[in-house]
């Protein structure tokens, strides 16, 4: 079987072309859908095993960045997205994908799809756009999908609000629970060394809240992050290639598993 993506479109996204590019290079089949085509309910999420939420400057970043997108989907689109997510259908939210997963609640999320907001993606501490290159590394024990037996990647991060900010409670509890999924974390330790102790800037682009870089919800479906995994899709759009590589070492990139782990999840579990 085929995993079916959708890559929504529409209101200044602008990611939408390369994120369905690296869904069709790990053998999915990847539709770039316009957000009013199933507010208006020409096209359904049910047609689809993923759906994806990709980056760019959605409604110019009006009221904060993803919020009237993600107020679209919570509102506009609340039924198909709340069926959708209990169906099992997978969701990433990449850079103001994640914004807009964040402010309209389904991440962290709870149990019920309730779509109730407790966490958000503030600006950063630097007061200005990130463009730059960070180290992630991956928890071993979430029960996320989508990074199934990653440890670390390299990838660019370009946003500037990309805090991630919520109560010391809330956050101990997705801790427990395994889905603070991914952290930024310094290059030169090694694996494991993420902690909750704040990094300094730029290890840490943003100064997000216990060095948080993406969450999962309770199920490990639905993951969203703010760095761009998708742009570092081949080794040589790598930041550091022309020192670490030859010409005969090209490959796949870093960020490309994530993508690969998604397409096989659903030609194993879903129908």
């Amino acid at each position: 079987m085929t995993a079916n993506v959708v890559v929504l479109t529409g209101f200044g996204v602008n990611c939408d072309r390369e994120t369905a590019a690296v869904f069709e290079m790990v053998g999915a089949t990847a539709e770039r859908v316009h957000v009013n085509h199933f507010v208006s309910g020409e096209r359904a999420l049910s047609e689809f095993h993923i759906l994806a939420v990709p980056g760019g400057f959605s409604f110019g970043d009006h009221l904060g960045s993803g919020r009237l997108l993600g107020n679209r989907l919570r509102f506009g689109m609340r039924e198909q997205v709340r069926t959708f997510v209990n169906s099992g259908g997978l969701v990433i939210g990449i850079c103001n994908g994640f914004q807009v997963l964040v402010k309209m609640g389904l991440l962290p999320g709870d149990d019920d799809v309730s779509l109730e907001q407790q966490a958000s993606l503030a600006l950063n501490d630097s007061g200005h756009y990130e463009n730059r290159w960070v180290t992630l590394e991956f928890n071993s024990e979430s029960p996320c999908v989508w990074t199934n037996g990653l440890e670390r990647i390299r990838v660019p991060v370009r946003h500037g609000e990309g805090k991630f900010v919520s109560s010391a409670s809330l956050l101990d509890h997705w801790d427990n629970t395994g889905q603070i999924v991914v952290r930024y974390v310094d290059p030169d330790t090694t694996y494991p060394s993420s902690s909750d102790e704040s990094l300094p800037y730029p290890i840490s682009p943003n100064a997000s809240m216990r060095n948080i870089a993406g969450v999962c919800d309770p199920t490990g479906r639905v993951f969203g992050l703010m760095p761009h995994p998708e742009a570092n899709h081949s080794t040589w759009l790598g930041a550091t290639w022309t020192r670490e590589l030859t010409a005969s070492e090209h490959g796949e990139g870093e960020g490309l598993a994530i993508f690969r782990n998604a397409v096989d999840y659903v030609e194993k579990n879903l129908k």
